[in-house]
C-alpha cells in the first residue's frame, strides 16, 4: 500500500461519507446510500442493531435508523487509521454526535467504527461497517 494510494482513496470517499452520516442524523438517509454499496456482500454490526447482511437487510436497518433520529446537533469523525490496496480498502474512527430523536430524546454518542470499502465501476462503496459505543473510561486502555 502507498501513502499516495490510501490518500486518493480517502479524498474520493471520506468528505462524501462524513456528509453522509451527519444526514442519516438529521433523518435522511439518501446519501448514505450512496456511499454504500448494493451488491452482496454487505453486512453491518451496528451499535444498538443486530448484524445485518445482504443489501435488503443492510437497507432496512439504515431507514430505521434514519428514521428515528430528528435532528444533528453536531457530528465529528475522528479518523484514527487508514489503507488502500487494489480494491480493498478501510478505515477506523472514532464517531462522536449529538442528536434529538423523533420522541424528542437527546443523543449523546461516541462509537468506535471501522469501514471496510470495495471499489466499484462507481468507485469506493462501503461493504462492512462495525461500530460500538466506546468505555466511558477509556485511560484504563490508552497505551
Amino acid at each position: 500500500m502507498s501513502a499516495t494510494e490510501r490518500d486518493a482513496f480517502l479524498e474520493s470517499t471520506l468528505a462524501d461519507q462524513i456528509k453522509a452520516e451527519r444526514a442519516m442524523h438529521d433523518g435522511d438517509v439518501v446519501p448514505r446510500l450512496s456511499t454504500w454499496s448494493h451488491d452482496d456482500p454487505v453486512t453491518v454490526f451496528g451499535a444498538g442493531v443486530p448484524l445485518s447482511k445482504g443489501w435488503p437487510a443492510v437497507r432496512a436497518v439504515f431507514d430505521k435508523v434514519a428514521s428515528s433520529f430528528a435532528a444533528c446537533e453536531d457530528y465529528d469523525f475522528e479518523l484514527i487509521a487508514s489503507g488502500a490496496d487494489g480494491d480493498l480498502a478501510y478505515t477506523v474512527g472514532i464517531e462522536r454526535y449529538r442528536a434529538t430523536t423523533t420522541s424528542g430524546d437527546r443523543v449523546n454518542n461516541t462509537l468506535r467504527v471501522t469501514h471496510v470499502y470495495r471499489r466499484e465501476a462507481d468507485g469506493w462503496k462501503i461493504v462492512h461497517r462495525h461500530g460500538d459505543h466506546m468505555a466511558t473510561d477509556v485511560s484504563a486502555h490508552a497505551g
